[in-house]
């Protein structure tokens, strides 16, 4: 039986790092990662099927009314991030486990829909001091926009209970320790 990874983790709390790490290090989880699908437009060098599934909003309505999705959401002025059921099947027709990296609503709403078959992670930070310090360092976001992530950050946090395992990312190198061995044993 094929089965699914769900991560979530306030940003800036490793999460990309670790994902990158698991899929490079360990083909034999037989990761593939979900690509979700969105109404905003492809950004840069961003390219349709790749990075997302690009829809125009009415797609992606129509998508909504009629069932296609596990979990979405409107975000962001309106823009509408979205798991495509037909994504998850396809993935796992190839024989893979599928693994996310989605925010706190989308990761219960797909582990509520799954249950046993999907394995929920929660990266949390040591501390909000060190996830501000974290993001303060990548020198990518204006102060308000920090603190707009802080604030998101307090709140997933919060949510962080609702998860199967909850791990701190204080030293990387344990973190992916900690990781793996929960996905080895769930797999």
């Amino acid at each position: 039986m094929k089965k699914l990874i769900i991560f979530c983790a306030p940003s800036g709390t490793g999460k990309s790092t670790i994902i990158s790490w698991l899929r490079e290090n360990h083909p034999e989880f037989n990761l593939a990662f979900s690509i979700s699908a969105t109404s905003r437009e492809p950004r840069g060098e961003e390219k349709d099927g790749v990075e997302y599934f690009f829809k125009t909003r009415e797609e992606m309505l129509r998508l909504i009314e009629e069932g296609a999705f596990v979990e979405h959401e409107e975000v962001y002025n309106g823009t509408i991030y979205g798991t495509l059921k037909s994504q998850v099947e396809g993935l796992w027709a190839e024989g893979k486990n599928v693994i996310f990296d989605v925010d706190v609503n989308g990761g219960e709403r797909i582990k509520n829909y799954y249950g046993d078959r999907a394995l929920s992670l929660f990266i949390l930070p040591p501390s909000i001091q060190e996830l501000r310090r974290r993001l303060e360092g990548r020198k990518t976001d204006k102060p308000e926009k920090i603190a707009e992530r802080i604030a998101r950050a307090e709140y997933e946090i919060g949510e962080a209970p609702k998860f199967d395992i909850n791990i701190v990312n204080d030293d990387l190198d344990k973190c992916e320790a900690e990781v793996y061995d929960a996905i080895k044993a769930f797999l």
